[in-house]
């Protein structure tokens, strides 16, 4: 208890910005436990930390942590982000962003900060759907389900994050769920210590817009559906695909080294000032 209170008030801006404007039951509560957990283990000074969003339920975050902080618009967190890292290279930047936030509005952001291998962490939370602006569809609404713009069904296939990161170029991709809270913070621990751009997707729940709608159920029952759908990257490879037919896969699913788009862009600089390239 001593250890929670301690964090709480390092971490939190507990005598101005709460109560928090969450439903409760809602997983981002969670995630944040997770978040300042995992930086307090990897030892930035909170003034060596940017926190950057942009809007939405998980855009608010920023809000209520004491860290820098800047809270965008729509879609363009990561846009912002690019600039601080650029400008100030010793900053740790991390990007709090939720699914429509991150692969809609900023999908083209998204994949070119990938593709840059910008030194950022970008944290999206898949509620899979628009939680804030009244429970529309969004790119994470898995196909068949309801939203208050697909009442009868959604028809499209739901983006997978993930995937598109890997392919997009991210040198660290995870997966977790606010159900594995623990391990949740080993994944942002990773991220936090990769230089590159490093992508954690976290699984949660929007049981007042989403869970709703769809009839499943309390918060409480939503996390147990994560609890018994995750399966581990390391289990997941001693299964078929009929057996995987259902499941999403959690933990590590790439780790690679590729070249810092920041080293890059200082080599172009020194050259450009007659200094030869090291």
């Amino acid at each position: 208890m001593a250890e929670v209170t301690r964090l709480i008030h390092e971490y939190l801006r507990h005598d101005k910005k709460f109560p928090h404007v969450w439903c409760p039951g809602c997983g981002i509560g969670i995630m944040l436990g997770a978040l300042i957990r995992a930086i307090d283990r990897t030892g930035f000074s909170k003034d060596e930390i940017v926190m950057i969003s942009g809007i939405g339920c998980t855009g608010r975050l920023p809000v209520y942590v004491d860290f820098n902080t800047l809270h965008t618009t729509h879609g363009r967190a990561l846009t912002f982000a690019t600039g601080v890292k650029l400008a100030k290279p010793s900053l740790k930047v991390i990007v709090i962003m939720g699914d429509g936030d991150a692969v809609a509005i900023g999908g083209n952001h998204f994949i070119h900060a990938a593709r840059r291998n910008i030194d950022l962490t970008a944290i999206i939370l898949n509620n899979s759907v628009y939680g804030m602006t009244g429970g529309q569809f969004s790119p994470t609404t898995p196909y068949g389900m309801k939203t208050t713009t697909t009442m009868y069904s959604n028809v499209e296939q739901a983006f997978k994050i993930s995937e598109l990161a890997i392919t997009a170029g991210a040198v660290f991709v995870a997966r977790g769920t606010v159900y594995h809270a623990k391990e949740l913070d080993g994944l942002f621990e990773r991220a936090f210590l990769k230089r590159g751009f490093s992508v954690v997707e976290v699984i949660s729940h929007c049981h007042t817009q989403y869970g709703r709608l769809n009839r499943m159920g309390t918060a409480v029952e939503m996390m147990e559906w994560q609890r018994d759908h995750a399966v581990t990257v390391e289990k997941a490879a001693q299964m078929n695909e009929e057996e995987l037919r259902d499941k999403f896969k959690i933990g590590v699913l790439a780790d690679r080294e590729l070249p810092v788009f920041e080293d890059e862009y200082g080599k172009i600089r020194a050259m450009s000032r007659g200094i030869p390239a090291k």
